[in-house]
């Protein structure tokens, strides 16, 4: 990366993608940002706001837009890419001639692809071959963009192979309102930010049922287990989920209403079909797909997700919420730590 004027830029000029690249040109550096909508582009170049992610909430006057996908990312050092899971791949490929090999690639997209359940690094990876995958790195962490755009303090964790693209990416960002840490985890920051979406529309069902404290309180610890053990089975480090990826951004996620996530298992408990939701929310909700991308995992790598299989089942089976609860309560006795290898003797 250029010692000095690193050239940025930022895909695409949704919710994140914006406060991102408003985080970057607030630490004085001039970020091009890519949107296909020319409205949008106008409306930052001209009025510097994205008024539809963003209201009023003013950007800075370094960060301006452009709707040539080439400009953006020709030439570029640093490229973030805060695009939905769903559509990285085609972004990546979109952006593979422009790409130069020297470039550090930052995703901030929490999920799997849908048909091959790969995390978005390995998807980067796939389809930017020239670059040193160990320089893809991944930014994730407790961070409602609602907030970041108006400067609210936030933190976060940013993680790659190679520790100096990680702290490449902490020096860029950093700043009075947004602190930034590293990590070697990929893995596990990778499947703490995308499980934290299932466990969060749990979080809204069970808050839009009248459930109460005690029930949230013991779904946000049996789902971290959920989201520890599968992460420790694909190669994570457990530490990492204790972390801001981990803890940290399970707890935003579903405590919020800033959550998409959590608003969408609030109306589902409302009795609306998923369609519906889903169409009403208008922007993606990667919990969805996540589920049913976690349940396939679970199977794969033969760990135990009760939480997450009552959910893809009363999403995708069309099982009552009430019926999954009386499930999950009933499930054979067992010990917190969950260790069957391990026989723990009572004192």
């Amino acid at each position: 990366m250029s010692v000095q004027s690193p050239r940025i830029s930022v895909l695409v000029a949704g919710s994140w993608g914006t406060a991102l690249a408003a985080v970057l040109a607030d630490n004085g550096h001039h970020v091009l940002i890519w949107s296909r909508n020319a409205a949008e582009v106008e409306d930052i170049n001209l009025r510097h706001r994205n008024s539809r992610f963003h209201g009023d909430a003013p950007l800075p006057p370094l960060l301006q837009a452009t709707g040539s996908i080439e400009e953006a990312v020709t030439d570029a050092d640093l490229l973030v890419i805060a695009a939905p899971s769903s559509a990285m791949r085609e972004v990546a490929r979109q952006i593979r001639p422009f790409v130069k090999p020297g470039c550090i690639v930052v995703h901030a997209a929490k999920g799997f692809e849908q048909d091959t359940l790969k995390r978005m690094s390995t998807v980067l990876a796939d389809e930017l071959p020239h670059i040193d995958a160990r320089r893809i790195a991944v930014l994730s962490g407790p961070s409602h963009a609602e907030e970041v755009i108006r400067r609210s303090l936030t933190t976060v964790v940013v993680a790659a192979e190679h520790l100096q693209a990680a702290e490449a990416v902490q020096d860029l960002f950093i700043n009075h309102y947004f602190r930034v840490y590293t990590n070697l985890d990929v893995i596990g920051v990778e499947i703490g930010g995308a499980l934290k979406n299932i466990i969060a529309l749990g979080a809204g069902l069970t808050d839009g049922l009248g459930f109460g404290d005690n029930a949230k309180a013991a779904l946000l610890t049996r789902g971290l287990a959920e989201i520890s053990r599968l992460g420790m089975a694909m190669g994570a480090n457990p530490l990492t989920f204790s972390g801001l990826a981990g803890l940290g951004d399970l707890v935003v996620t579903c405590t919020s209403r800033h959550s998409r996530n959590w608003r969408a298992g609030y109306a589902l408990a409302q009795g609306k079909a998923l369609s519906q939701v889903l169409e009403e929310m208008g922007m993606v909700v990667e919990g969805v797909k996540t589920t049913r991308a976690a349940f396939s995992l679970s199977q794969q790598y033969d760990v135990v997700m009760p939480i997450t299989a009552e959910l893809f089942r009363t999403l995708f089976e069309g099982k009552s919420v009430q019926t999954a609860v009386q499930d999950l309560m009933g499930r054979a006795k067992t010990h917190e730590m969950e260790e069957p290898s391990i026989n723990v003797p009572l004192k």
